[in-house]
């Protein structure tokens, strides 16, 4: 007789580039994401919440990793739609702006927060589900609504953890780069859908030059370039001449002021749109100067593109500058964390009508991830005041001390595994990060008296003090059960 087939147990393991976050890693961007809000609120911007889910139709085709399934977002069909995890909060906001734009005020400031999605190739440090902190001003055109977002950028930053000087926000203009192919040839004022697949590869190339460095990028414009694996990405086929000059803007960066504006000009020479974009950027650096941002925190920066499809005017991106150490202990500067910038059509999607946009997205696990690097969190988390159980038909007297530390705004929890072990209750406290411990058996409740144990001290005190120390300091005291309240506020607040 044939066995039964046994039912095949799921694996407890993440789909690949996915993962879990635990306790001090949720309350740390917990803790970030309302330092952000602050600032955002502050700079008169209102929150905002949309669906996870939104129509393909209306998310539209913007991610550069056209490679990947779907255009790189994860989508389903339901009945005759197509729908898909939101790939960032940008597309989704002009959704809400075209539904209803008739009841918001214009111009619409906006911030939201949130997961988004992406069907990316995952790697080190690259996942497929991270949180964005978005502010964007919806239906203005003036380039002063660029310039505040950039400031508010740099404040944020600093509001988070980041001091002056260990980031800068770099600031471009997609007209100027537009300018530039137009002059090289790759762009067509009079059809915008010519040679699009070309200018998309560019793009992409230049977003790369801190990933890829400049002959990573300079293939790239070429026939293609063939990575350490072997695997081959096609180039944009320009000519020499056509990569020259793409190569000539991103190496304005490093020129000195005069010298870099007179660089932009002469490479637009003789293109309206790069003109336009020129005199831009000169009107968001003066805004900015007025305000008292100066290229100690901003700085125009021509290699910054931003690899969306949807900007059509400045882009900005925030980099930490300090230096960390890579899983090989090699010396590396953290990179980007934050981006945005212009996309006046993305709302005419809807509409039909031009509805210039411009805002900013902050990567908060990459700015956590950068904070840990620097050794500005710790990752250390507060437990709960653990109350210990003696005596398990006395549970209402536990739980009325805990309802005692609760009401006075103390963290607390009565232990509810196996009490038969004392010294496994102790053990979980330590688990838990616990700062203190409540101990009241049989003996201690006839004399209206409770033990409170400092497990902070006492770990110290088991790690390095010396015998006189643990006597003048006693990790475990004794306190009336009227004071219990009072004996653990004390205590915490001398732990700080």
């Amino acid at each position: 007789m044939a066995k039964p087939n046994k039912t095949k147990r799921p694996k407890a393991e993440n789909p690949k580039g996915f993962r879990d976050y635990f306790g001090a890693e949720v309350t740390e961007r917990s803790r970030m994401l309302e330092q952000i809000a602050d600032v955002y609120r502050l700079y008169g911007f209102d929150p905002l919440e949309s669906p996870a889910v939104e129509t393909v139709e209306a998310l539209g085709k913007f991610l550069p990793d056209v490679d990947r399934p779907n255009d790189g977002v994860f989508a389903w069909q339901e009945e005759d739609d197509w729908l898909a995890l939101r790939y960032d909060l940008t597309a989704p906001l002009a959704r809400v702006f075209a539904q209803h734009r008739n009841d918001l005020p214009t111009p619409y400031r906006r911030f939201a927060m949130g997961p988004v999605w992406r069907n990316e190739k995952p790697g080190p440090g690259r996942f497929r589900q991270f949180y964005q902190c978005d502010a964007d001003t919806v239906g203005t055109a003036s380039v002063a609504a660029d310039a505040e977002i950039c400031a508010m950028l740099a404040d944020t930053l600093e509001a988070v953890g980041i001091p002056r000087g260990d980031y800068i926000v770099r600031v471009n203009n997609r007209k100027v780069l537009n300018g530039v192919m137009e002059v090289a040839g790759v762009l067509d004022p009079s059809d915008p859908e010519k040679h699009a697949d070309e200018r998309g590869i560019v793009l992409r190339a230049i977003d790369k030059l801190d990933r890829l460095g400049t002959d990573g990028v300079r293939a790239l414009l070429g026939e293609g370039r063939k990575d350490e694996s072997g695997d081959f990405t096609k180039g944009a086929g320009l000519t020499d001449r056509q990569a020259e000059l793409v190569m000539r803007f991103m190496g304005a960066a490093g020129l000195e002021e005069t010298a870099l504006w007179a660089e932009l000009r002469a490479l637009v020479d003789g293109s309206d749109v790069g003109e336009e974009g020129v005199s831009e950027l000169r009107h968001i650096q003066e805004l900015l100067v007025a305000q008292g941002y100066g290229p100690d925190r901003i700085i125009i920066d021509p290699s910054v593109v931003r690899g969306l499809g949807y900007y059509t005017g400045p882009v900005f991106e925030a980099e930490l500058t300090f230096e960390i150490t890579d899983e090989k202990g090699r010396p590396r500067q953290f990179g980007s964390v934050a981006g945005g910038g212009r996309y006046d059509d993305l709302v005419k999607r809807f509409t039909g009508q031009a509805v210039p946009a411009t805002g900013i997205s902050i990567g908060v696990d990459r700015l956590l991830a950068a904070l840990r690097a620097k050794g500005r969190l710790d990752g250390a988390a507060v437990g709960p005041v653990v109350v210990t159980v003696m005596d398990r038909d006395r549970m209402a007297d536990y739980q009325a001390m805990v309802g005692e530390l609760r009401a006075a705004g103390i963290r607390a929890e009565v232990y509810l595994g196996n009490p038969k072990n004392f010294g496994n209750q102790l053990k979980y406290a330590d688990r838990r990060e616990s700062p203190v411990a409540i101990i009241e058996g049989a003996d201690e409740k006839e004399r209206g008296v409770v033990q409170i144990k400092d497990l902070v001290l006492g770990a110290q005190i088991a790690k390095d003090a010396t015998l006189e120390e643990w006597k003048s300091q006693p990790a475990q005291f004794e306190c009336a059960r009227a004071d219990l309240v009072a004996e653990v506020r004390r205590l915490l607040d001398r732990r700080g």
